[in-house]
């Protein structure tokens, strides 16, 4: 099996074409890093994922790696799209699954929502992550469940530049 991010197999799907297993699989993965490595209690059955569409990469093995909650505009902020539940497995930290995960999060939003802003709500320790694909801290820090976040703004001129090689 390849540890190699570039082979990671991505789908995305809205909520009602997820099986069961998918959906489970997903929802553990959150809960395993925000609730349990983060110690954070939180509701994540938050009413959004109906709404939204889920990108789910999987490895070689046909195991969830990274996850992200693709949002449309009204769903968490009223005037953007959102990326949100941003998460990587533990075995694939440090591997390049994050920066795999972001590039195919910016990709399917401009597909499902146009050439637009997006906005997320970083964790502020990895605000330098997030401007490499061209996001920007709109606002002052402010704490989420506990957890320093930074909102940030990503405008749609902020392509194609550093976060989105396909060298990385």
């Amino acid at each position: 099996m390849s540890d190699d991010a570039s082979q990671l197999t991505f789908v995305c799907k809205p909520f009602d074409r997820l099986s069961p297993k998918e959906l489970y699989e997903a929802i553990q993965l959150r809960e395993a890093v925000f609730v349990v490595e983060q110690h954070c209690a939180y509701l994540d059955a938050d009413g959004k994922d109906p709404r939204a569409w889920h990108l789910c990469g999987y490895d070689a093995s046909g195991h969830l790696a990274a996850y992200a909650r693709l949002l449309p505009a009204g769903v968490s902020y009223a005037e953007y799209p959102a990326i949100g539940r941003i998460v990587t497995s533990s075995r694939w930290r440090g591997k390049g699954a994050g920066r795999r995960l972001m590039q195919e999060a910016i990709a399917w939003m401009e597909r499902l929502f146009g050439r637009r802003a997006i906005k997320i709500s970083a964790q502020t320790y990895l605000i330098g992550f997030y401007r490499s694909f061209g996001f920007e801290p709109v606002g002052l820090p402010y704490l989420e469940d506990g957890i320093p976040h930074t909102a940030m703004i990503r405008q749609p001129q902020a392509l194609r530049g550093a976060g989105l090689r396909s060298d990385r």
